[in-house]
C-alpha cells in the first residue's frame, strides 16, 4: 500500500479505511502525506484558509491507537477538512472575511465533533464565498480558490469553493460544505467530485456560520456516494441545540447502497432543468439517464410545474436576503466597505425588504413544497444537469457586478430549486467537457430521502469511472 500513498487522497475512504483496519497504513503516515500534498499545490490551488499541521499529526497519532485497540469504525484515521464556517475549537471561524479574525470559537460544530469522535483526523479549514453568499465561487477578500481542472484559473463554485478544491486535487479524502442554493452541489459538479445536499433537519448546524436558518444545510463533499453515505451516517441525528433536527427521520443510508437500480422508477426532470444549457452538459446528462436506464431503471421524463415556481421565487432572493442581512447586520452597517463588495451589495437588499414580501415568499415555499410532493408521486428520484454551464475562467465570470450576478444566477439555477422544494440531491460526476472540464449529473429524491439518492449515485458510480478521474494538474 505504501507505494499508492502518493495518490491517497484520491483513494476514497472505504478503501483508506481498510487499509487502516487492516495495518496495511497508519493514518500518521496517509495524514503526513496529505499535508505534505497541501503544501506543495496549495499555493496554486489556495482551497486552505489554515492548515492545522500539528493537531492534525498528533489526531492521527491517536487515531492509530484506537485502530490497534480494535476500537475502529469506518471513519477512524480518515483525514477530513472543513469549510471555514465550521467552528473548530480555540481556532477563528472568519466564514470568509478577514474582519472576522478574533471571532475564536469556544467548541467544535456538532458535525465536526461527531467526525472527530469518529476517530477522524482534522487537516485544516477551507476557503469560502464571504458569508457563504454566492455560487460562483469568489472572494475578493481571502482569495478565490482555483479550479484544479482548468488551465486558466478558473471557478470552483461556490460557497464550499475551497472544500471542493481539496477533494477534487487529491488533498483531503473529504471536506464538510454547506448548502443554502447549491454550496455542496455546484462545487462538486463543477470540481468532478461527489457532493450531498441534505434535508434541513437530517444534520445539526449548531456550530456553523449561518447565512439563511430557513435553508441552510450541511453535507459531505467526497469521492463518491459510498463515502457520502459513510460520513453522513456519521453526522446526521437530533441536537437539541439546531431544533430543526427535531423532524430527523432515521435513515440506513449504508444499508440502502446496495440495493441496486431494478424496480427504481425514475424520471428526467424536464423544462426550467434545460433552459440555457451548454450542449457538452446536456449530452454528458442524457448519457448518464441511458446507463441507468440500461441497468435496470425504470426511466420516464417529468415537468414539474413546482420547479418553475421555484426558480421564479430564487430569483427575487427576498427570504436568502432578508435572513442574511440579519445574520450579518453588525458588520454591514459598521463596516461595509470594508466587505467583499459583490456580497455586500447583494446581501444589504435584505435590509429593505418588507415584512409582508418576506412572509409571502415562505408562504409561497410551502405551498410549492407540498405541491412537489404530489408531483413526484411515483417517482424514486429525480435526474436533471446539476448546472447549465461548466466551470468558467474567474476573469469571465468576475468581471463587473452585473455579470458577476448574472453568472450566479445560472450557476445556481438548477440547485437552488431543490433548496426552495426542500428536496435533498447528491451531485455526481458524469463526464467531462472537451476542454476537460467536469459536469455533473444531479439526482434528487424526496425530503428526507437521502437512502433514495446515495442508492442511485452509488449505482451509477458502479457502472461508470468518471468519479475515479484525477486532474493532470495534480498529478
Amino acid at each position: 500500500m505504501s507505494g499508492e500513498l502518493p495518490e491517497a487522497g484520491f483513494a476514497g475512504i472505504a478503501r483508506l479505511g481498510a487499509a487502516l483496519r487492516d495495518g496495511a497504513l497508519s493514518s500518521v503516515e496517509l495524514t503526513r502525506r496529505c499535508l505534505d500534498r497541501i503544501a506543495a499545490l496549495d499555493p496554486r490551488l489556495h482551497a486552505f484558509v489554515q492548515v492545522l499541521e500539528a493537531s492534525a499529526e498528533r489526531d492521527a497519532a491517536a487515531a492509530d491507537q484506537r485502530l490497534a485497540s480494535g476500537d475502529a469504525g469506518p471513519l477512524c484515521g480518515i483525514p477530513f477538512a472543513a469549510k471555514d464556517l465550521f467552528d473548530v475549537a480555540g481556532l477563528p471561524t472568519m466564514a470568509g472575511c478577514s474582519l472576522l479574525r478574533d471571532n475564536i470559537a469556544a467548541a467544535d460544530a456538532h458535525t465536526v465533533a461527531r467526525l472527530r469522535d469518529a476517530g477522524m483526523v482534522l487537516l485544516g479549514k477551507t476557503h469560502t464565498v464571504q458569508f457563504a453568499y454566492g455560487g460562483v465561487g469568489v472572494n475578493h477578500d481571502l482569495g478565490t480558490p482555483c479550479n484544479p481542472w482548468a488551465q486558466t484559473p478558473s471557478v470552483a463554485g461556490g460557497s464550499s469553493s475551497g472544500s471542493a478544491v481539496a477533494v477534487a486535487a487529491g488533498l483531503a479524502p473529504v471536506a464538510l460544505g454547506s448548502d443554502t442554493g447549491g454550496s455542496v452541489r455546484l462545487p462538486a459538479a463543477l470540481c468532478g467530485v461527489t457532493g450531498l445536499k441534505t434535508t434541513v433537519g437530517q444534520v445539526s448546524r449548531d456550530g456553523v456560520f449561518p447565512l439563511s436558518h430557513s435553508l441552510d444545510t450541511v453535507g459531505p463533499l467526497c469521492r463518491d456516494a459510498h463515502d457520502a453515505a459513510l460520513v453522513y451516517a456519521a453526522m446526521a441525528g437530533r441536537d437539541a441545540r439546531d431544533a430543526a433536527t427535531d423532524c430527523y427521520r432515521r435513515q440506513d443510508v449504508r444499508a440502502a447502497l446496495g440495493r441496486g437500480l431494478k424496480g427504481l422508477r425514475l424520471a428526467v426532470g424536464e423544462g426550467v432543468f434545460w433552459e440555457d444549457l451548454d450542449p457538452e452538459v446536456a449530452g454528458a446528462v442524457r448519457a448518464a439517464v441511458e446507463e441507468l436506464a440500461g441497468a435496470g431503471a425504470e426511466v420516464s421524463t417529468l415537468d414539474l410545474p413546482a420547479a418553475s415556481g421555484a426558480r421564479e421565487l430564487n430569483r427575487t432572493g427576498l427570504v436568502i436576503a432578508a435572513e442574511a442581512y440579519a445574520n450579518n447586520r453588525e458588520l454591514l452597517e459598521s463596516r461595509f466597505d470594508a466587505l467583499d463588495p459583490i456580497v455586500a451589495r447583494r446581501m444589504l437588499r435584505g435590509r429593505d425588504v418588507p415584512a409582508a414580501d418576506y412572509l409571502g415568499s415562505v408562504y409561497r415555499w410551502h405551498r410549492l413544497r407540498v405541491e412537489v410532493i404530489e408531483q413526484l408521486r411515483g417517482v424514486d428520484a429525480l435526474l436533471v444537469p446539476t448546472s447549465p454551464i461548466a466551470a468558467l475562467p474567474i476573469a469571465t465570470v468576475d468581471a463587473d457586478l452585473q455579470i458577476y450576478s448574472e453568472y450566479n444566477l445560472r450557476y445556481l439555477r438548477n440547485t437552488s430549486i431543490g433548496n426552495v422544494l426542500n428536496l435533498c440531491g447528491l451531485s455526481v460526476p458524469c463526464g467531462f467537457t472537451g476542454a476537460g472540464l467536469p459536469i455533473g449529473l444531479m439526482i434528487y429524491a424526496r425530503p428526507y430521502a437521502e437512502a433514495m439518492a446515495l442508492r442511485v449515485g452509488h449505482a451509477y458510480q458502479q457502472l461508470t469511472d468518471w468519479h475515479t478521474r484525477q486532474p493532470s494538474l495534480c498529478g
